[in-house]
């Protein structure tokens, strides 16, 4: 990722990109009143009652926590990649891969000793879940997410070590849970320039997808089918621009965003199955 100065003395071209900027930027803007049109409406939210799977114990300074990990149907589920491709993606360091979770509010329970405690209750898609069972490897890195999730949401320092409850699936009772039921506003494909000069002179723009998964998160999701790999592949993130680059002059994506980026904490990955790059683009307030 490269430092947002270095795209500076670029970034006052926005205005002379053509129509096809003017179209992304309106169809951006659009997408992201909707967003908030739709996190203002009370009728744009489900509420979810969370099925049972399995609870894990840990703590924190303030002592003992019980997370409960639920399933439930209307949960979204995550990309449907491999375990070998996901291992990949972990030993590379990058963020490409995101597990759906609805986080529940802190609920006072009481132990099995009749002391108290708190307890969370963590949802995933109930087809991912079952999926998770079979699977050490998933159950450990849902675990791990969900522990983070709960200490970024609410503040807490919970200790990594954990161990599962073997008799119970959940402590206490499973809470229902509001979700977002209206499906994230797309921002339209942007393809291919159709400019014979520039297909004859220049690399390949790729097609480009965004989503707005939050107002501080657009997912973008570039494809990249020649690529066998992230070798020669690269990335750039200026404050309003995303720029991606493909080894051999293959590729050349640049494109002004109409959202300031967050370029220290936004990452990137390369699905090597699907051939394309996912990068979540966390923008800054």
């Amino acid at each position: 990722m490269a430092d947002s100065r270095l795209l500076v003395p670029e970034l006052s071209e926005a205005e002379t990109m053509g129509d096809e900027t003017a179209l992304f930027e309106e169809l951006l803007l659009q997408a992201s009143k909707e967003l908030q049109q739709s996190q203002t409406a009370s009728s744009e939210s489900t509420q979810i009652q969370p099925q049972p799977g399995f609870c894990i114990k840990t703590n924190s300074s303030e002592g003992k926590v019980f997370i409960n990990i639920c399933h439930s149907s209307s949960i979204p589920p995550p990309a449907d990649v491999t375990e070998e491709e996901l291992l990949q993606m972990l030993e590379e360091d990058q963020a490409g891969f995101r597990i759906p979770m609805s986080l529940g509010e802190p609920h006072a329970e009481l132990d099995a000793k009749g002391q108290g405690c708190t307890a969370y209750d963590v949802a995933v898609n109930s087809d991912f879940y079952r999926r998770m069972q079979n699977s050490d490897f998933l159950r450990e890195l849902v675990i791990t997410i969900a522990r983070e999730g709960l200490e970024d949401k609410y503040g807490l320092q919970l200790n990594p070590e954990w161990r599962m409850l073997k008799n119970r699936a959940f402590l206490g009772s499973i809470s229902q849970q509001n979700i977002r039921s209206r499906q994230r506003p797309r921002i339209q494909e942007m393809g291919t320039l159709n400019d014979p000069l520039t297909a004859e002179k220049g690399p390949e723009k790729p097609h480009l997808n965004l989503w707005l998964e939050a107002p501080d998160l657009l997912l973008a999701e570039v494809d990249l089918p020649k690529l066998d790999g992230a070798h020669g592949l690269s990335l750039e993130l200026g404050e309003n621009r995303l720029v991606v680059g493909g080894p051999q002059r293959l590729y050349q994506l640049d494109v002004a965003v109409p959202l300031r980026i967050n370029t220290e904490e936004s990452r990137a990955a390369f699905h090597r199955k699907r051939r394309y790059l996912t990068t979540p683009l966390i923008t800054a307030s």
